[in-house]
């Protein structure tokens, strides 16, 4: 039997099983297919489906791995400045490779994914299957940036080699895109809709509309999870399997470091962390976080295990709060209940809920705690001016090394950087840019421990939560594995035949 026969038999099995087979599920808007210019994960899932970056994450690699992509892994230079990628996509040359990276660093672009190429001294095409980048000093995590969707390669017309093209796009409503070479038993299309209600996703899901759900609204929670902590029967016997992962997302309440009250009080900023009641906010979140001592997520590398010294303690909060000048939450000075407010970018029914919760807590220790609510550009630009006294923001990990969130404490990234506290001490900078210049792992995650030490004690953020992932499947989707990296992994899912 030829190899032509064993094809056309393939493919006639492919059209019987899975031909028309479409994967759908609800997506925020997405703004860009640009892979430059693209800044939320929605973007990123969108644009991963139809381009590749120059490396990719090991879909079913757990710890997470980095992967080839449009490139091989790298060679490593001893020093760790230079890096040599070579090119394996029979569709692009390293010059489309340096050509994509150098649109990131481009001043006629500004692109919000320029800080990728931040540190790279050069960048040329050895030959057509070779790229070399040299940096200008040691960045062990150099490589995960290659793999994150601002480093997609794009050919000299601007169309991506990834395993889908976009199709169709009706903006704010709709988007398909078709696998470009068909593969037998996998979706052949992929469809994006954009829900904004949250109960008309779940009805969607349930009458099997969508066959994903990336998460779980606390006001549904209770259909799904029962008090046993499994998932409901009914979900159970439809073949429905529930995935829940940790995240990368590291949720806090920043203190404004330039203020005249929080800024200068380390005690008071103590007082407020061990005043902050963690099994009432978990509670408030059906379970679906983990609490945090700091802003490492637990199981990256680097992260700080010992207990944190200012979680819930309301006892060791009131002696704290006495401590720093405001015995019983008042203020000597006038008499009066010291007066603090929290600013939060989006008025919603869960911010308004939870802003109102950590005001019960600081009630407890004597504080009044006023919200202040504003649209997410207005208050970016009051968080970048010094113009709020507390904030509530979340970080998105890119990848999983301590650097990614300590960095977020260094003076040189103060805002706009994403230093938003404005925090600044010399003895965490210096523990940071020594751990930038270790050549091993062990040498980097021993100061990276320190690093969260010093933040430990200045509370430079209220540490809330990390976020988990919940997300239900249908069972017309096959090989499906909860992913932190979940952009453009939907190549990966099987089309499973459901009678």
């Amino acid at each position: 039997m030829g190899r032509f026969f064993l094809a056309l038999l393939a493919a006639a099995a492919w059209a019987e099983g899975s031909a028309g087979a479409t994967f759908t599920r609800s997506l925020e808007r997405v703004t860009t297919m640009d892979p430059a210019m693209s800044q939320s994960i929605y973007d990123a899932r969108a644009t991963m489906l139809v381009y590749k970056s120059v490396l990719s994450i090991d879909y079913e690699a757990r710890p997470y791995a980095l992967a080839p992509g449009a490139c091989e892994l790298p060679e490593v230079s001893a020093d760790g400045l230079l890096y040599r990628f070579r090119v394996i996509d029979a569709e692009l040359t390293a010059h489309d490779v340096v050509r994509s990276l150098s649109r990131l660093a481009s001043a006629d672009l500004v692109s919000p994914n320029g800080w990728m190429m931040k540190g790279v001294e050069s960048m040329k095409a050895v030959d057509d299957r070779t790229v070399e980048i040299r940096l200008e000093a040691r960045r062990h995590y150099f490589p995960w940036l290659m793999a994150m969707p601002g480093a997609a390669v794009m050919k000299p017309d601007g169309e991506g080699t990834g395993p889908y093209r976009l199709a169709k796009w009706w903006k704010n409503h709709e988007m398909t895109f078709e696998r470009r070479v068909p593969a037998p038993g996998m979706f052949d299309t992929v469809k994006f809709l954009v829900v904004d209600d949250a109960s008309t996703q779940w009805l969607m899901f349930l009458k099997g509309e969508i066959d994903f759900l990336g998460e779980i609204s606390r006001d549904n929670w209770d259909a799904v999870v029962g008090l046993d902590g499994r998932l409901d029967r009914s979900l159970v016997e439809q073949g429905i399997v529930m995935h829940s992962i940790p995240t990368m997302d590291t949720m806090y309440i920043g203190f404004n470091m330039r203020d005249a009250v929080v800024g200068r009080n380390r005690k008071l900023r103590q007082a407020l962390n061990a005043a902050f009641d963690y099994p009432a906010w978990e509670k408030f979140y059906a379970g679906r976080i983990t609490a945090a001592g700091g802003p490492v997520p637990p199981g990256i590398d680097g992260y700080l295990e010992t207990p944190f010294q200012y979680g819930f303690d309301l006892e060791k909060a009131r002696r704290l709060i006495a401590e720093a000048g405001y015995p019983g939450g008042i203020d000597p000075a006038t008499g009066r209940r010291l007066v603090l407010t929290l600013t939060i970018g989006r008025a919603s029914q869960d911010s308004r809920e939870s802003g109102e919760l950590v005001a019960a807590f600081f009630e407890r220790i004597g504080v009044k705690l006023e919200l202040a609510f504003q649209t997410w550009d207005a208050f970016l630009k009051s968080v970048n001016e010094g113009r709020v006294q507390l904030f509530r923001m979340g970080w998105v990990g890119d990848y999983p090394d301590a650097q990614n969130f300590l960095q977020l404490f260094h003076s040189r990234n103060k805002s706009p950087g994403p230093n938003h506290s404005d925090y600044e001490s010399a003895a965490f900078d210096e523990e940071y840019d020594l751990a930038l210049k270790e050549s091993t792992a062990e040498g980097r995650n021993a100061r990276w421990r320190r690093c969260q030490e010093i933040l430990r004690e200045d509370c430079p953020w209220i540490f809330t939560h990390f976020n988990k992932s919940n997300s239900l499947v249908r069972p017309t989707v096959g090989n499906y594995l909860p992913s932190v990296f979940s952009y453009g992994n939907e190549q990966f899912y099987k089309a499973n035949a459901v009678k």
